[in-house]
Formats: structure tokens, sequence, C-alpha cells
């Protein structure tokens, strides 16, 4: 009953339109800006790292997503006044197990895959490690990139998934459009002007898995595990001049980039076999009513359920 979890705060639902209405309106003032400058993002990053280096520039792209953690859990606390706790899971208190497990599960898989490709591609990685930078690049991700992450789970997968599934009574009104935000909060990256608008299959793709994750589970807890290994294992281990985040990673990836059917083997393939080792491990059940069905009235899931707060 996560998504009933909103009802635990002194509900008014005004109070989910602030964060999600600004937040969107900063990317698209951002994408905008972007599609009329006439330097690439590719020009601008690199710039921007020729005279501040690789680091200073990645804590800047970090730092104002990791505030924005603080603001959503704030706003949570204050003004709904909800428990984080609430915010995260419906069960007693945060399942720390389930964030390890997913993070070790999708971190190791994402060391296999990406040392197998650069075992069958050479020619598309240069050896890239340089000790003193690595371990820099290393502090300032694990301090940093999973407050990132777990800014846009909380934004997306937490407040809105909440907000928009107890305006709507039903699970996937807010399945369908948090996973679609997510996708197109991600238009502006260099990726999207590299590769072009079909890369957006995984980004709404992932968003999808990540709130299939949450809707079964009951709970941020996957999630949450899921993308900080995604994008702290991925940015100690490759970069390129053409991603979001540029670092001083293990490889660095020269191949010239293209679009291929190969973008659609996370969200076809490995989602839906991430998805059932999960199913398997948690026991889920009832997959069309967890992902589509109705959320009962405030008055009615208090009438039957404890309330805790």
């Amino acid at each position: 009953m996560y998504i009933e979890q909103g009802y635990r705060g002194n509900l008014g639902l005004w109070k989910y339109w602030i964060l999600p209405i600004g937040f969107i309106a900063f990317m698209i003032l951002n994408y905008v800006l972007i599609a009329l400058s006439p330097v690439s993002v590719e020009d601008s990053m690199k710039d921007m790292i020729e005279t501040l280096g690789t680091n200073t520039v990645l804590v800047i792209l970090l730092v104002p997503l990791a505030f924005g953690l603080f603001i959503v859990l704030g706003w949570t606390k204050l003004v709904h006044p909800q428990s984080i706790t609430s915010l995260t899971t419906s069960r007693a208190k945060i399942d720390w197990m389930r964030i390890f497990f997913a993070f070790f599960v999708w971190g190791g898989l994402t060391v296999v895959l990406t040392m197998a490709t650069v075992y069958l591609s050479p020619e598309d990685y240069v050896f890239n490690f340089q000790l003193v930078p690595f371990l820099t690049l290393a502090v300032i991700g694990i301090l940093l990139i999973p407050l990132q992450t777990s800014f846009e789970e909380y934004l997306f997968r937490g407040h809105m998934m909440q907000g928009i599934g107890i305006m709507a009574k039903n699970r996937w009104v807010p399945l369908i459009i948090t996973s679609v935000l997510f996708g197109l909060m991600h238009l502006g990256n260099p990726e999207v002007e590299k590769l072009g608008y079909g890369i957006m299959v995984y980004y709404i793709g992932t968003g999808f898995f990540l709130g299939i994750l949450t809707l079964m589970d009951e709970g941020l807890e996957l999630a949450l595990g899921f993308h900080a290994a995604n994008n702290l294992i991925g940015a100690l281990l490759v970069t390129a001049d053409w991603t979001a985040f540029q670092t001083d990673s293990i490889y660095r990836d020269v191949s010239q980039p293209t679009l291929g059917w190969d973008v659609l083997i996370p969200v076809l393939v490995i989602y839906p076999i991430l998805l059932f080792v999960f199913s398997k491990k948690y026991n889920w059940s009832d997959w069309k009513e967890r992902l589509t069905g109705k959320v009962p009235s405030k008055e009615t899931y208090l009438a039957t359920y404890d309330d805790r707060t």
C-alpha cells in the first residue's frame, strides 16, 4: 500500500503540485536554453572541464541535485507533514537490506557487462586510470551520487507517485506519468544531442522499470539501490566526451556513438530479468492489482489499516 502512505500526512493536494511544477519548469528552461544556444552541450562541457577540471565540474553538476533531496525531504517533513519513512516505504521501517541488495546486484552486473564489452571491443576503449584523480572521483561519487539519485527517486517515485496516485485514485496513472516525466527530464543530456531522441526509449523505459519496482515492492528501497549503483558504478568505470558525467574513470569510451537496436536490450531483456529476480526473492504476487488497481479513499484506508505516523 505504498501510494496510500501519502494519506499519513495532513493531506492537501496542492502540496503535491509545488515541487514537481518547479522542477519541471526548471528542466524546460534548461532545455530551451540548450536548444537556443549556438554552442553544443558537448563543447560547453569540454570548455568547462578545460577551465575547471573534471572533478570540479562533476561537483557543480551534482550539488544542486543533492541539495534537491533535502528540499523534497524537508517539504515532506515540514509542509505535509509526513514521515520520511512513509514517503520511502509501506513497511514499518526502511528496509536497508533491500537497498543494498539492489545496489550490489545491479552494481555487480554492471561491472561484469562493462568488462565484457571492453574485452570484446578493446579498440573502443582507452585505459584511463590515474590513482589520485580516480580516488578523488570515488570520494565525490560516493558522497554525492547517491544523494543525486535519491533526489530523483524521492521526487518521481515518492512525492509524485503518491500525490498523483491519490488524485487519480489508481496506480497506473502515476506509473505512466512519473515514468514519462522521468525520461523527459533527460532531454537536456548530451547523450540525447549526440544520439538523437531514440535514446529516450532507454530513459523512459528505465522510468517504467523503477516505477514497477516501487509499486510491486510497495516501497522505494529497490529503486534507490538500483539507481545509485547505476550512476555511481557507471561513473567510476567508463566515461566519454558525450555523456552527462565526464569523469576520471577507469576507462574512456573513444568509439563513435551510434543509436542501434542495442538501446532496447536493457528495456526488453535486462530489466525483465531483474524484475523476475526481485519477484522471486521478495515473493511478489497480484501484479495486475499492484500496478493498475484502485487507490481507496483516505477514510477507507485509515479505517482498514492502523494509522502509523
